[in-house]
């Protein structure tokens, strides 16, 4: 394949990944990983200002691969939901410069590394 093809994929995948941005919806709030606790399970500070310990759930463990610093979408439990959640969605980077781009990572300015 010559290399301006490659660069036109990349390009359209790019834009594909920027049209389907997953949105918090409901009781879903962004977060940043804080610190991996081990297992599936880590600690994650979300933007309503809660520490949460939340979990990959058994469908996404081997698809989602999370690192400390990432930008995840997170769901509180229903019961215990300020200290629990899930993590049900990971953002890319160039997502997370959309996210931030378009005023919904405002409130995470404390978080320069991304």
């Amino acid at each position: 394949m010559s290399r301006k093809k490659e660069e036109q994929e990349r390009e359209e995948q790019l834009q594909e990944e920027l049209r389907r941005v997953k949105m918090p919806k409901g009781n879903q709030v962004l977060g940043v990983v804080e610190q991996r606790l081990g297992g599936t399970r880590m600690q994650v500070r979300c933007l309503d200002n809660q520490k949460r310990v939340c979990r990959i759930p058994g469908r996404f463990k081997r698809k989602l691969w999370i690192r400390e610093g990432d930008i995840v979408l997170v769901e509180p439990w229903e019961l215990s939901g300020k200290d629990k959640g899930d993590i049900i969605f990971k953002y890319r980077k160039s997502q997370v410069q959309w996210l931030k781009s378009k005023g919904y990572l405002k409130e995470m300015g404390e978080f320069e590394e991304f």
